[in-house]
């Protein structure tokens, strides 16, 4: 081993060219000093002795900032880094500095695009830092276009800062990713790319710094060079090309292609460099499940060569030496024998000393206390306290003296001390866990002093808080004065009791939970023996402690060997140490000590405060034992501070680097030569061999090296060996790293209270290869990995709980710290701050890293310094960063010393309370264990898809709703194929029949209609429209009403002469930008001639706020129907034939597109005849509708249905709800509607607002016992949480449990499936159909487009409704997306449907026959050929149930699965977007809705943020999480946006497309957006 191992070491600088070089840092970091004159100044200096630094590269000489010695040197390493007021020098060794700079220069060509924020989240930092161009929004992007003048004289290259920044897009090479991409909808065209110039220019000057910087411009506009015409609402109308009447340079989707988002998106997607795939198909016939790929082990990767390790014996311990027999005989020995040497000194804040504790007074106050716990504590007249129980000890770190009095009183009383931090308020950070360790330790009694408790966090009755999860206590303050005197004849009774417990230390494990680890008397004793033996400690000898002495090694110094030697401790508080942290300097120099306890972080802070203190003399030291000697970054402090205070008199071997752990106490610490020890080493080690547990001395890689120093020598009388970590513990070869595992009296003996964990730590044999123990004495396991080294010499590599097992490869926290803090560590990270933590994902861990940022740290420094960081970690470790997170200075969850509680920290991040400030995800390059993307399988013919079904015994999916045939209908209506002729006949026969009541929302009734008004009140429309507007029988004919009787009315006055209705929403008074493009879309591409309405609206139409964002002059006439006068029309048209046009239906789908379909007279009456028949509605019922009355299903249920059954309609407009959410149901009650039809939006509106009220309502008489049935009306998958929600809400009101059903239609026809109704008497009349049944179905299969039906409850289970029972003369099929061939049940599939009331085809203006034959006269291509369908465009499956309906058929019921428009094609897989999103807003609670949409085969997640906005970035990882792990995707981009910008329509359906080019153009005013790297 000795021949690989640790290189030696070359000659330092000499001291005075250290002290210099020093100086010059500290001058630079101060700001005293330019950089140039800092160079030059270094130069100069360097010049002296250039020969001795021959081993750098000269190339590395004169690179500013990174100098480091040749990386085969050791010993005291000339140290020239940089002192700079920051705290976080001590991390940095100059080799791994140099490594990082190194590592990042290779990466300089690598852009990212940066997160965008909305203005108000940035701290806004001064105007002059430099911003580069994409934190500026899109407006100002193509401002720059247009103003190529506003380029500043300045060359590029005086930014340091843009170089990163400039994007391939100056050589004109990328275009932006909009313009590559053609539209997956029909009519779209992908456009010409822009120009290289125009690029570049756009390039160029968004780089270069604007001079004046105009207000942040408003991005909720969007972009500023449109026409009149802002694009409307609907990104594309089938059959219109589409960007008509614009004159920006867009792509296929309408999208601006300078818009900021799309050039960003085309950055990621350079950055992630996936050849773009072909789209794939839908069907695969493979049945495989997706695996998880496993990494397999690299066949190349090192193995360890060397031979097995001996176990390493320590040297014994003394028998000469007069060993007190324990620690309190000693105590009393000093206490009487010389009660005036000084024990302990306290400091306060200011560094003076303000009581010094004798062993005298130690010892009389330690009785006075034992005697008082063990006799004055009374409960029920039964002494409180027996000997082995349990007390706290509550101090604060400034108040040693009363600490120690404490842990000796209790140590007299045989009471057991448990020491734990003082709680500051109700929620610090593991505060929950110390209190189950006190449950369980069963402690009852705190022991704290007067000022501490004062501190506490009081009750009200004054008494100190209960804190959460802690056991009920009772507070002792032990001040002098609460104690009383023994008297003269008590003696405690402690003897020696060598096995019983002398303390408790806590210890937090990497989980978080908190364990005790009991320390026996005899343990402490040897404990004490062993480190007095290895640090030579004398009586009466000096020692300034920085630690904490509550535990670890600041209590075993600091308060139990000190005793045993009578020395004299001064002990330096933290408090004392951030005010002034060069005080332990100070105290050694004027107590003259000759140890000094500290950590590398105090060394690291006084090399920061040390300039202009001359008289500092650290001579007097011969020990300065450096506690976490053992970390990665304790190399480069104490080469630091030797290289300063070498000439304050720092002997170089007095640094002792010591490591130590709660179980096993302290584990090895190195010696001066006097005390015999050997030569310091360092070991520069490569990391990747570290990652696969095998040492090697690095020598061709120079980059990824760890540089460790050796923590000297197994304490006296301890053995040490070092087993493997995993598995039975066999020891490890010389050349392999393993947990170091130690055997001796003064480890600790248990974690108490837990057995089984204990057994494995505490009690572990290490074997041989051939599985021979290697002692009969247990070895205690120390949680410190590393290696045996020459000269016998323990080297610590890290810490099992800092470990992450990324794939096969191991990697320490600590180590990933280091590399971080590497990175410019002076401008950056807050106080050195960084917190590295795994997290499991996708089965594996994750490595996360949180760092607290500088205040003034600007957004793109941030960026910057992320993005250098990832790149340095990837390069020196060969690990991916999953999740970078920068959080505000301080905010970090603080361990008691002030560092960082990193499981607290851990939890908080899974949680999503850590509120961070910037994030950086970069799934893409950390996750490689994703199933591969699915290969489209070769094509599956007809006759073998019939074989398949024939065989499998599955029958063709077909169903069938009742035959009209056979269905008597006694009627009128049922003689005449006119709507027309039945309201005259109705108005004939019935005339005081009312129709319509439209409730206002207050619940009044605001307008009726009998069955003669409508009649008349149509008749009085005909004739204006004849005579005012000159129309002729089959003009087209827009109506924009409010809900209301008025659009009935206008829709019958249309029919009644010939003309053709078009119903259309009016525009929105507070939203005319984006509503009012859609009605004159609608008007435009019906053709309509003339535009019915009530004075309002046109006024509306025809106002200067119409005019800004349409041509107003364009409108065809517009007829107010308000005032037309009373006329009767000479003849009613009647049609010639029944499939003669009568009306237009048009709609927004969810995918953004206007579709028109027309509907004949014949498809009319027989559409209002089957809801009839399945709804069984006559003349004499009632039913309430919560619809819009614009499209679709809404449409017939509220203009048609009432005139052709005869029944009355309560008519509630759905906009009525937002000022009296109760509206709906109230008027259902009080007209006791037995069928009500509504939407989800409403439905969510009622149980989300009237959710706490239903106690209120039924005080008010709100009775919904009458509804037999409640009908959703949607073009959707059910949503059965919603459903279910609203039913139990709503049950308490009388809602029967199984009233509320479903329906589903489409574009093609508005009606397929509606549940009938199926309780009382009409059960029994055989008219009613089963329940709907439900099914669960995997949702692995469902993205490979199968059905596969599981149990309830089982892991990826989805639950589906049945979209209700399929309607009277309607014939459903499942077809093969691609084949078109009939599949087999329960196959997915398009849902196909054959009825007499099927739209005839959409009404296009190019007359695009193929769209249309595709629609709407679908054939099979085998089976049944002869069959005329329209395809819904819905994936869906059959299902034939066990239930039976009317007939005694079995029943077939129907599953809509989702719109196949709206599916997205990843990773060969078909996901439907409310599969993801169901997932998102399952991940926070501050998720109110989510959407998804992909661009460019990146997954793009919206979510709405419904808390504050500090909030936003917590989303971005646990929605990137859950998308992962439950749909294996990986997210490209995370938007958090303010709620209510997901736009919907009225049918309470997600526009996602609309949201899409929303954001693609800039228009959404995001809180943050997040592009996962």
């Amino acid at each position: 081993m000795a021949d690989r191992g640790c290189p030696l070491e070359a000659a330092p600088l000499p001291a005075e060219v250290r002290e210099g070089l020093a100086e010059l840092e500290l001058e630079l970091s101060e700001g005293d000093i330019t950089q140039k004159g800092y160079e030059k100044k270094r130069a100069k200096l360097l010049a002296r002795c250039i020969p001795l630094i021959q081993g750098v590269d000269p190339c590395l000489q004169a690179e500013t900032r990174i100098s480091g010695p040749p990386l085969s040197t050791a010993a005291p390493k000339p140290q020239r880094s940089r002192l700079t007021n920051s705290r976080d020098e001590r991390f940095r060794s100059d080799v791994h500095t140099e490594a990082v700079q190194a590592a990042l220069a290779k990466y300089k060509e690598r852009k990212m695009p940066m997160p965008s924020r909305r203005r108000s989240v940035l701290v806004h930092s001064s105007v002059e830092t430099y911003t580069p161009p994409d934190t500026s929004s899109a407006s100002e992007d193509e401002g720059s276009l247009r103003r190529p003048g506003r380029l500043t004289s300045t060359p590029l290259q005086s930014h340091p800062s843009i170089e990163p920044w400039l994007d391939r897009v100056i050589q004109g090479s990328s275009t932006s990713s909009s313009a590559s991409s053609t539209s997956s909808h029909p009519g779209g065209r992908s456009t010409a790319v822009p120009s290289a110039t125009t690029t570049a220019l756009a390039g160029l000057s968004a780089h270069a710094h604007l001079e004046l910087h105009p207000a942040p411009p408003d991005v909720t506009t969007g972009l500023t060079e449109h026409s009149p015409y802002e694009r409307p609402q609907v990104a594309s109308v089938r059959g219109i090309p589409r960007g008509c009447s614009r004159n920006v340079l867009e792509t296929a989707d309408g999208v601006p292609v300078n818009s900021r988002v799309s050039s960003k998106i085309q950055q990621l997607l350079n950055t992630l460099k996936r050849p773009k795939r072909p789209p794939l198909k839908e069907f695969f016939v493979d049945d495989f499940e997706e695996l998880l790929e496993v990494q397999q082990p690299d066949p190349n990767q090192p193995k360890p060569e060397g031979d097995q390790m001996a176990v390493l014996r320590g040297e014994p311990l003394a028998v000469g030496t007069p060993w007190p027999p324990t620690l309190l005989a000693a105590l009393q020995h000093w206490g009487t024998t010389q009660p005036k040497a000084p024990c302990l000194t306290a400091l306060d804040t200011t560094g003076k000393a303000t009581y010094t504790l004798t062993y005298g007074k130690l010892w009389s106050r330690s009785l006075k206390l034992a005697y008082t716990l063990l006799n004055k504590l009374t409960s029920k007249n039964e002494p409180l306290l027996k000997p082995g129980d349990r007390v706290a000890l509550v101090f604060p770190n400034s108040d040693p003296v009363m600490f120690m009095v404490a842990f000796y009183g209790c140590l007299l009383a045989e009471l057991v001390p448990v020491p734990i931090e003082v709680p500051l308020t109700r929620k610090d950070a593991g505060s929950q866990q110390v209190g189950f360790l006190l449950g369980s330790c069963g402690v009852t009694l705190a022991l704290t002093t007067d000022a501490c408790q004062k501190g506490l966090p009081k009750a009200q009755t004054g008494e100190v808080a209960t804190f959460k999860g802690w056991p009920p206590l009772s507070w002792l303050v032990i001040d002098g004065k609460h104690l009383a005197k023994p008297p003269k004849d008590w003696h405690p009774l402690a003897q020696d009791a060598a096995a019983g417990t002398a303390y408790i230390e806590y210890k937090t494990s990497k989980e978080g939970s908190t364990v005790g680890i009991t320390v026996s008397h005899e343990s402490l004793l040897a404990q004490c023996q062993a480190l007095t033996q290895a640090c030579g400690y004398s009586e009466a000898e000096t020692l300034t402690n920085v630690l904490d002495f509550k535990r670890d090694a600041g209590l075993w110094h600091g308060v139990l060997t000190s005793v045993m030697n009578k020395m004299h401790v001064v002990s330096i508080p933290y408090a004392l140490m951030k005010v002034n942290p060069l005080s332990w300097i100070q105290k050694v120099c004027s107590y003259k000590a000759q140890t000094a306890l500290v950590k590398s972080r105090d060394m690291h802070w006084s090399l920061l405060a040390q300039r202009g203190q001359r008289g500092v003399s650290l001579s007097s030291l011969r020990m300065l034992i450096v506690a976490d000697g053992a970390n990665p970054w304790s190399v480069s402090s104490c080469d630091a501070f030797l290289n300063v205070f070498q000439s304050r008199g720092l002997r170089p071997e007095v640094i002792c680097p010591c490591a130590s752990s709660p179980e096993a106490l302290t584990v090895a610490i190195r010696r001066p030569p006097d005390l015999g020890g050997p030569p310091p080493r360092k070991a520069v080690l490569s990391m990747s061999g570290l990652s696969y547990g095998v040492i090697r001395v690095d020598s061709e890689e120079k980059l990824s090296v760890l540089t460790v120093q050796d923590v000297g020598q197994v304490m006296p009388g301890a053995s040490a060996c070092v087993v493997k970590v995993e598995g039975t513990p066999y020891l490890c070869k010389t050349d392999e790293v393993g947990e170091i595992c130690v055997n001796s009296s003064a480890t600790g003996t248990a974690y108490y209270g837990l057995l089984g964990i204990t057994k494995n730590v505490f009690e572990t044999i290490p074997v041989t290869v051939g599985g021979a123990p290697v002692s009969d004495r247990p070895f205690t396991r120390t949680g410190l990995l590393g290696f045996i080294g020459p000269d016998n010499l323990v080297f610590v590599v890290g810490k099992l709980d800092g470990l992450m097992v990324v794939g096969v490869r191991r990697h320490n926290a600590d180590d990933i710290v280091a590399t971080a803090l590497a990175v410019e560590p002076m401008k950056f990270v807050y106080r050195g701050r960084i917190a590295v933590f795994s997290v499991t994902v996708l089965r594996d861990d994750r490595v996360v890293l949180v760092a607290e940022q500088r205040p003034e740290a600007s957004e793109e420094d941030s960026f910057q310094w992320m993005s250098r960081v990832l790149q340095a970690i990837d390069s020196i470790h060969q690990v991916g960063v999953y999740c970078l997170a920068l959080v505000p200075a301080n905010t970090l969850p603080k361990a008691p010393l002030g560092g960082i509680h990193i499981s607290e920290t851990k939890q908080r991040f899974l949680e999503g309370t850590l509120h961070p400030c910037n994030v950086l995800m970069c799934p893409h390059t950390c996750v490689t264990n994703l199933p591969k993307p699915r290969q489209k399988q070769p094509e599956v013919g007809p006759a073998s898809m019939i074989v398949g079904n024939l065989v499998a015994g599955k029958r063709i999916a077909q169903a069938s709703g009742r035959e009209l045939a056979h269905l008597e209908d006694s009627d009128q209506a049922r003689k005449s194929p006119f709507l027309v002729d039945v309201l005259q006949w109705r108005a004939h026969t019935t005339p005081d029949h009312p129709l319509f009541l439209l409730l206002s929302a207050k619940g009044t009734v605001t307008s009726t209609a009998t069955c003669v008004q409508l009649h008349r009140r149509a008749e009085r429309v005909a004739a204006a429209l004849m005579e005012k507007g000159r129309l002729d029988a089959g003009d087209h004919v827009a109506l924009v009403y409010p809900p209301g009787v008025d659009l009935i009315a206008a829709f019958y006055g249309c029919l009644y002469c010939g003309c053709v209705p078009v119903t259309v929403r009016p525009p929105h008074p507070q939203n005319l930008g984006t509503t009012l493009p859609t009605v004159k879309m609608i008007v435009e591409v019906s053709k309509s001639v003339c535009v019915l309405s009530t004075q309002a609206i046109t006024r509306l139409l025809k106002s200067k706020e119409a005019a800004t964002a349409v041509d107003i002059r364009t409108w065809p006439t517009i007829l107010d129907t308000d005032d037309i006068p009373k006329k009767k029309v000479a003849s009613i048209f009647r049609p010639p034939s029944p499939d003669v046009l009568a009306y237009l239906d048009f709609s927004v789908s969810t995918t953004g597109i206007l579709a028109g379909v027309k509907m004949s007279h014949a498809a009319t009456s027989a559409l209002c005849r089957s809801i009839k028949l399945q709804c069984e509605l006559y003349p004499s019922r009632q039913i309430a509708i919560c619809l819009d009355p614009y499209c679709g299903l809404g449409f017939a249920l509220w203009c048609l249905c009432s005139v052709y059954s005869g029944h009355q309609s309560v008519l509630v407009p759905p906009l009525e709800l937002e000022s009296n959410v109760s509206l709906w149901l109230s008027a259902v009650s009080q007209y006791k509607a037995r069928v009500t039809f509504c939407s989800y939006s409403v439905m969510e509106m009622c149980t989300k607002g009237l959710g706490t009220q239903t106690g209120a309502l039924r005080m008010k008489g709100v009775n919904l016992s009458c509804v037999r049935t409640c009908m959703v009306v949607a073009e959707e998958r059910p949503r059965i949480a919603l459903t279910q929600s609203f039913s139990k809400l709503f049950k308490d009101l009388g809602l029967p449990a199984r009233a509320v059903s479903t329906t589903f239609g489409c574009r093609v026809n508005v009606a397929i499936c509606l549940q009938p109704n199926r309780l009382g008497k009409l059960a029994e009349q055989g008219t009613a159909g089963p329940d709907p049944t439900t099914v669960y179905v995997d949702m692995r299969a469902l993205r490979h487009d199968r059905v596969r039906l599981v149990e309830r409850g089982s892991p990826h289970s989805l639950p589906l409704m049945e979209s209700g029972k399929i309607l009277p003369g309607v014939k459903v099929i499942i077809a093969h997306t691609e084949t078109k061939g009939p599949l087999g049940d329960s196959h997915l599939g398009e849902i196909w449907v054959s009825s007499p009331h099927n739209a005839t085809g959409y009404h296009t203006v190019y007359g695009e026959e193929s769209l249309h034959a595709d629609h709407f006269s679908a054939r099979l291509s085998f089976g049944d050929t002869q069959t005329i369908w329209a395809r819904t465009g819905y994936l869906g499956f059959l299902r034939r149930t066990e239930l039976t309906d009317a007939s005694g058929e079995r029943h077939d019921a129907l599953y809509v699965v989702g719109s196949l428009d709206e599916t997205l094609e990843l990773r060969g897989m078909r996901y439907h977007p409310i599969d993801i999103e169901t997932s998102v807003i399952r991940a926070h609670r501050s998720i109110a809705e989510c959407a998804v949409f992909t661009w460019t085969n990146l997954l793009v997640v919206v979510v709405e943020l419904e808390g504050l906005e500090q909030e936003a970035l917590d989303l971005v990882a646990l929605v990137t999480n859950v998308v992962l792990e439950e749909h294996y995707l990986v997210v490209g981009v995370v938007v958090i946006v303010d709620p209510g910008v997901i736009p919907i329509n009225s049918r309470g359906e997600k526009q996602r497309m609309h949201l899409r080019d929303g954001f693609l153009a800039d228009q959404l005013d995001p809180i943050y957006v997040a592009y996962n790297m």
